[in-house]
C-alpha cells in the first residue's frame, strides 16, 4: 500500500516541479530577451516533457530500462486514445476546421523510424543521436512555419503560458530551484515504488511503465485537453498530443539513451510498438479527412485503450 502512495507523490512533485520548471525558465527567458516564438517552440515544450524525460534517464540509471521505454510507447498510446478519447466524450471537438498535417506526417515519420531503430534489439548512443537530429530538423521547421505565418499575420506574438511580465527575479529563482530539484526527486520516487509494485504484481517492469506510469506521465497532457475541448478549441488539443508523441520518441528517448543502453523487449517488437503506431494511425480520419471527433469517437477510443490495458495485464 505504501508502494502506491509513494506512486502519487512521486507523480504529484513531477507534475509541480515540471510546472514550477516551465514558469520559471519562461520568464527567465522573456527577461533576457529570448523571443516568445521561440520560448513556446522550445522551453515550454521541453519542460512539459520532463516529467517524462526524468523518469526515463531515472529509471535507466536505477536499472530499469524497460520501464523507461514502456513509460514512452505507453504515453503515445494513451495521448491519442485516451488524451483525446475522454475530452471528446465531454465535448464534441471541432477538428474538421484544422490543418495540422504538417505535424502528423512528422509524427508518423518518427513513429515508424523509431520502430526501426527498435527492431535493431537496443537503443543506444548512436540512436539517440539519430534522434536528437530528427528533434532539431523538426524544431527548425517549426520555428521557419511559425516565423512564416508570423510575418503573414502582421507582428502578433502572442506569450507563452506562464509568462508574467511582473514577475520579480527572486521568484523566477524559487520556481527554477523548485523544478531543478523537485523533478530529480519525484522522478526517483516514481521509479523506485512503480518497480515494487511490479515485483509484487509478477508483472515486468516494462508492463508498469506502459500502464501505471504511461498515465501518471500523461496526465498534464489530459488535463490541457479536457479544458481545451470544453473551450471548443480543438487546435490545442490535437496540437497538443501530436507535439507530445513527437517530443516523447525524439526528445526524451533521444536523451535517455545517451545515459544508457535501453534494450527492447520481444513483447515491445511483437505489440506495443505496433500499437503505438495503429493509435496513430486511427486519428487519419480526423487530420486527412477534416472528421470531427464525437462523443461515438470518444467513446471508441477510449474503449480500445481500456481493451489494450487489459490485454497487456491478463
Amino acid at each position: 500500500m505504501m508502494a502506491w502512495v509513494l506512486v502519487a507523490v512521486g507523480l504529484v512533485i513531477l507534475l509541480l516541479a515540471g510546472d514550477a520548471l516551465v514558469r520559471g525558465a519562461v520568464n527567465l527567458s522573456l527577461r533576457v530577451g529570448i523571443p516568445a516564438l521561440i520560448v513556446s517552440l522550445t522551453i515550454v515544450a521541453f519542460g512539459t516533457s520532463a516529467p517524462e524525460l526524468l523518469v526515463g534517464i531515472s529509471a535507466v540509471l536505477e536499472g530499469k530500462p524497460g520501464l523507461a521505454l514502456g513509460n514512452v510507447v505507453g504515453s503515445n498510446t494513451a495521448n491519442v486514445l485516451l488524451v483525446l478519447g475522454l475530452p471528446a466524450i465531454v465535448s464534441r471537438m471541432h477538428t474538421s476546421t484544422l490543418d495540422v498535417r504538417r505535424s502528423y506526417w512528422m509524427m508518423l515519420a518518427a513513429s515508424a523510424g523509431f520502430i526501426g531503430l527498435a527492431a535493431l534489439g537496443t537503443l543506444t548512443w548512436v540512436s539517440g543521436l539519430v534522434l536528437l537530429a530528427a528533434l532539431a530538423l523538426m524544431i527548425w521547421d517549426q520555428l521557419r512555419a511559425a516565423r512564416a505565418h508570423m510575418s503573414e499575420a502582421a507582428s502578433y506574438e502572442p506569450e507563452p503560458e506562464g509568462a508574467d511580465p511582473d514577475m520579480p527575479w527572486w521568484k523566477i529563482a524559487a520556481f527554477l530551484v523548485v523544478g531543478l530539484c523537485g523533478l530529480p526527486f519525484g522522478a526517483d520516487l516514481l521509479v523506485v515504488n512503480a518497480s515494487a509494485i511490479a515485483r509484487d504484481f509478477g508483472v515486468s517492469d516494462a508492463v508498469i511503465g506502459l500502464t501505471l506510469v504511461a498515465v501518471g506521465t500523461s496526465l498534464p497532457e489530459l488535463a490541457t485537453t479536457v479544458m481545451a475541448a470544453l473551450r471548443g478549441q480543438a487546435d490545442v488539443a490535437m496540437g497538443n498530443v501530436i507535439g507530445s508523441n513527437l517530443f516523447n520518441l525524439l526528445g526524451i528517448m533521444g536523451l535517455t539513451t545517451l545515459v544508457g543502453p535501453v534494450p527492447v523487449a520481444p513483447e515491445f517488437l511483437r505489440f506495443d510498438l505496433w500499437v503505438m503506431l495503429a493509435a496513430a494511425l486511427i486519428l487519419v480520419p480526423f487530420v486527412l479527412m477534416r472528421r470531427n471527433i464525437g462523443r461515438v469517437w470518444g467513446l471508441i477510443l477510449t474503449g480500445l485503450y481500456l481493451i489494450y490495458v487489459i490485454v497487456i495485464l491478463i
